[in-house]
């Protein structure tokens, strides 16, 4: 068994997908997996794989010509993922989708398939939760700041909502599990970057300056309460705890 490996970044995965079809070993006598590797299985062999933007580009036009921009947009929110057996899901489903083109998408009767869309169903239902329970602080010099630590890598799936809502203001999500923030100035396009840890030191320094705004909606949340029809198990199914770290009327709100 060989066993191709690579950085998590979504162009470092395609990449990988690109070498190890290339490798014409047998797609039976291969795995893909993200790096870094747990524990080390006997009797195989680990190819490590560099970033390559050409390979990585090639692999993206093939997905869209030859499956369907659909399956594109699957694919990477499977890539997206945090579950370590993301690329190797892929990759199986690609075997279907190029066998098959677009009605690969339809054969939910295949594990890869299914798998694929499982996956991909998760990551989607994270970025709808994120984008209903993200909340912005204003900091210094009028910039909206807010943190948010998911379970799968949701910046790039959440950012065009609010490209779209707020395209005015100077705006930031800030992935503190992954240390990585989109960056929207007004009136311009929004990018990725990551972030150092005296980066992120500073922002959350310029995060202690009082904001009314703030006390006014922890006010509001806690005024329109009604003791009588309070129901935690309820309120648990339908906003989970580990969204409410960074929600401003549960962190700032006691």
């Amino acid at each position: 068994m060989t066993i191709f490996t690579c950085s998590p970044d979504f162009e470092s995965m395609m990449t990988c997908i690109y070498d190890a079809w290339s490798s014409r070993l047998g797609h039976r006598n291969i795995r893909l997996m993200i790096e870094p590797v747990g524990n080390y299985e006997l009797f195989c062999e680990y190819r490590h794989v560099e970033k390559d933007s050409d390979k990585a580009a090639s692999v993206v036009r093939s997905i869209r010509r030859k499956i369907s921009v659909p399956a594109y947009q699957m694919i990477y929110r499977c890539a997206m993922s945090f579950q370590s057996e993301r690329l190797d899901i892929i990759y199986r489903f690609l075997l279907y989708g190029f066998s098959y083109g677009a009605k690969a998408m339809n054969m939910l009767q295949e594990p890869a398939v299914i798998a694929a869309f499982e996956l991909s169903r998760k990551v989607s239902n994270e970025a709808h939760a994120f984008i209903e329970f993200l909340r912005f602080s204003n900091v210094e010099n009028e910039i909206l700041v807010s943190h948010i630590e998911p379970k799968c890598n949701v910046l790039t799936l959440i950012a065009p909502h609010f490209a779209d809502r707020l395209p005015s203001e100077n705006w930031m999500i800030i992935d503190d599990t992954r240390s990585i923030a989109v960056v929207h100035p007004a009136d311009e396009e929004y990018y990725l970057t990551p972030m150092t840890s005296a980066e992120l030191e500073q922002i959350h320094q310029s995060e202690n300056t009082p904001d009314p705004y703030v006390d006014l909606w922890i006010v509001f949340f806690h005024s329109i309460a009604i003791e009588a029809r309070k129901n935690p198990r309820c309120q648990r199914t339908m906003l989970p705890l580990w969204y409410r770290k960074n929600m401003t009327e549960y962190s700032r709100g006691k």
